[in-house]
């Protein structure tokens, strides 16, 4: 899909009406983000039954995965391996 195109899906609203899978099903195989991203995080945490961090939408095939039953969900630190160089400092806050 090119740029006019998804602009085109995003001002038809094609997202009403339809289930947060349908949703998944379209928006996770499209390159481009036709519709607004806080409903299709939403539906990605309804589909996949866990928070969904906003860096996990870096890397979609762990995230297609996921949704297809290929693979497990293998946590918060290695999905933020798999989005960051490896020689990047990480500070990791932890809140109790």
């Amino acid at each position: 899909m090119n740029k006019k195109q998804a602009i085109a899906r995003f001002n038809s609203n094609w997202w009403e009406g339809k289930t947060a899978k349908e949703i998944v099903g379209f928006q996770l195989y499209e390159k481009r983000l036709c519709m607004p991203f806080g409903l299709f995080h939403k539906a990605m945490e309804e589909v996949l039954d866990r928070p969904v961090f906003t860096h996990e939408f870096a890397d979609y095939n762990a995230l297609q995965g996921e949704y297809e039953g290929k693979r497990e969900y293998d946590g918060l630190d290695a999905s933020i391996k798999r989005v960051i160089p490896k020689d990047t400092p990480v500070i990791k806050v932890i809140v109790d």
